[in-house]
């Protein structure tokens, strides 16, 4: 058997270094070169490379984002506490409108219960000023192009309301008070234009509608039934709702009611139910009834402005009123206006000239004067009064309207002829002085109401002229007493013959009955103030005398005689006061009157100012108006007939009687 190789024999390497738990030891790394070559430190092994701690990073930014929290929490505290009411404020006006629900106008009727002026249903045009903005309307000059639009069917200027319409705001009116039918118009050319901005948006484009921000508000326009009929005494309402004039000025509170208020959300010019609506009701006006008849006033006002035409005057007035209760049936004046529509209206026109207008009456003041020589007991009716062609005072030479020889008149001759001279002559046996007399006229002529106003409570009524008896000139003594140098209104005019008719105690004139409020009860207004200016025996016993003036064929009013009625009136035929000279220049005729005589319940008063055609004497153009629309009054209210013959006092006496 061959022999077994003898075992190989290990040979030991060479020795590691082992480490301190007596393991081998790593192998040297090689010495890193300096950058010159060689090593960074001799026989040291270099350093490791170290990154730097994030602690101090992590600090500074969470400091950062504390301090940019820190600022929202403030900011947050400041929109949420300290100024959350103002922003909250600023978020409602934003997205909340408000606007005024005007109240119903209340109606004024005549005494009949006849609609004089009423309401019917209008719309104020409104934008929202906010939606013509390039981003809202989607184009870039939508207040122009909607200006241009609205313009034609508003009738209003097209830069105006583009002015409008560029507000910084969120609301503004464009047209106050529009018919239904100029809303219809709107409404139907924003339909169309939405259309159309909807079809633009579909197709990609920018679907820009410059109408959506014109809305309205609903509200009432007033309207006059009958025109100019009246439009005196009615006055107009402004563009702003309120009374212009006339009784909607006077009353203008009672008629206005009060106005509501409504408070809604809003988006994209629609209305969006909300729970933060509010709607406070208006409160409807209270209707007014005058005293006013419209059948007597149409008869009046058409007389006339007839007459003022015809005679080519300034103006002319007629006043028909109830003797007894001193209500006033009608008030006429010539020429008018119709309140439905202002632009026609001229400066003249407006106004109500019949208690507005002051003048020197004339003759038919002759009746306060002989009144107080009746009530003094100076002379009666049938005293006589020589009445020379010219008469010799203070500082001048009076005559009357004609020359004649000297006549011989009674008392009531001088009343039925008009007589200046035989008026002077009557009306210086009221005191031993002519001072005194003065005083003793004076005292008169308030009592009939002169020199103060009537007590309607008319906006813009003039009291009149009448100066105290110390500050009467040299010739004031002598004309005052037959009506020159004192002026009065018409009303004043025929409040005084009123008087007269009523048994010698005036009733202050009226012009309301009554208001109707909201509940339907009707309030009557208050009694009117009556005064006692002569007794009865003076009144009648003047009624007598002013019948001469017109049945008597020497009187001057005979043009005024109603077939079946006792009439009792009086002429007038001033020089009148150019109320732009300051001069006497033309003429006021006048006529004022009552009836039946022997049972006196209506007074017609009429006034034409300078009359330039024809006859300017009163008797001649307003002695045909008082018989017109007297007898139109009598008939319409069914007063009977006279059951009896005037008296016929003597005019005239035969010299040496």
């Amino acid at each position: 058997m061959p022999p077994k190789d003898p075992p190989r024999r290990r040979v030991p390497g060479p020795a590691r270094p082992r480490g301190a738990a007596g393991r081998p030891a790593r192998p040297q790394a090689r010495r890193p070169r300096s950058p010159a070559g060689g090593t960074t430190r001799r026989g040291k092994a270099p350093r490791s490379l170290r990154l730097g701690s994030p602690r101090p990073r992590l600090r500074l930014v969470g400091l950062g984002l504390t301090l940019v929290m820190l600022a929202f929490v403030a900011r947050l505290l400041q929109v949420q506490a300290v100024d959350a009411h103002a922003y909250a404020s600023k978020a409602q006006k934003n997205r909340y409108l408000e606007y005024t629900v005007a109240a119903e106008r209340g109606e004024i009727t005549d005494r009949r219960g006849v609609a004089l002026a009423t309401s019917v249903d209008a719309h104020n045009i409104t934008a929202d000023p906010k939606l013509f903005t390039p981003e809202e309307s989607k184009a870039p000059d939508a207040p122009r192009q909607a200006a241009a639009l609205l313009a034609p069917i508003l009738g209003k200027d097209v830069e105006k309301l583009t002015e409008q319409l560029s507000a910084k705001s969120r609301y503004t009116v464009l047209a106050h008070r529009q018919t239904p039918q100029v809303w219809k118009q709107i409404k139907d050319l924003k339909a169309a234009f939405a259309e159309k901005a909807s079809e633009d948006k579909l197709k990609g484009g920018p679907g820009a509608n410059v109408l959506a921000g014109v809305l309205q508000e609903p509200t009432t326009k007033r309207v006059y039934p009958n025109g100019g009929l009246a439009a005196g005494i009615l006055g107009f309402v402004s563009a702003d709702g309120k009374g212009g004039g006339g009784i909607e000025s006077q009353l203008n509170k009672e008629l206005a009611g009060e106005d509501g208020k409504i408070r809604y959300a809003q988006s994209g010019g629609r209305r969006v139910p909300t729970a933060g609506s509010k709607e406070t009701p208006a409160v409807p006006g209270s209707d007014i009834e005058l005293t006013i008849d419209r059948d007597i006033q149409w008869a009046a006002q058409k007389a006339i402005s007839d007459q003022v035409e015809k005679s080519k005057a300034d103006r002319g007035y007629v006043i028909v009123q109830n003797t007894r209760t001193g209500e006033l049936l009608a008030m006429a004046n010539a020429p008018g206006y119709d309140p439905n529509d202002l632009s026609e209206a001229t400066s003249a026109s407006l106004g109500n000239a019949a208690l507005q207008d002051v003048y020197e009456p004339g003759s038919t003041s002759k009746v306060m004067s002989i009144a107080a020589v009746l009530e003094e007991g100076a002379a009666a009716p049938g005293t006589h009064v020589t009445v020379p062609n010219r008469l010799h005072r203070g500082d001048r030479l009076f005559k009357d309207d004609v020359d004649h020889p000297t006549w011989y008149l009674t008392l009531n001759g001088v009343l039925a002829k008009s007589s200046n001279i035989g008026t002077i002559l009557a009306t210086g046996q009221l005191g031993k002085t002519q001072a005194e007399s003065n005083k003793v006229l004076y005292d008169y002529l308030r009592k009939f109401g002169l020199g103060e106003k009537t007590g309607l409570g008319y906006p813009g009524e003039s009291p009149g002229l009448l100066a105290h008896p110390k500050d009467w000139s040299t010739s004031q003594q002598y004309t005052i007493p037959f009506g020159q140098g004192l002026s009065i209104n018409a009303v004043q005019a025929a409040s005084v013959y009123s008087t007269v008719a009523n048994g010698g105690v005036r009733v202050a004139p009226t012009l309301v009955r009554g208001t109707k409020g909201a509940d339907g009860r009707f309030t009557p207004a208050e009694a009117p103030e009556e005064t006692r200016v002569v007794s009865e025996k003076t009144a009648k016993t003047l009624a007598s005398m002013l019948e001469s003036v017109v049945d008597d064929t020497e009187g001057t009013g005979t043009k005024a005689a109603i077939p079946g009625y006792r009439v009792a009136g009086k002429t007038g035929t001033a020089n009148r006061v150019d109320p732009v000279r300051g001069v006497y220049k033309g003429y006021t005729a006048s006529f004022a009157g009552f009836a039946p005589a022997d049972d006196p319940q209506i007074t017609v008063y009429c006034a034409i100012q300078n009359p330039t055609k024809g006859s300017y004497f009163g008797g001649q153009i307003c002695g045909p108006i008082y018989k017109q629309v007297m007898e139109f009054a009598l008939k319409s209210l069914q007063i009977p007939p006279s059951g009896s013959k005037p008296p016929r006092l003597p005019v005239s006496f035969e010299p040496g009687e």
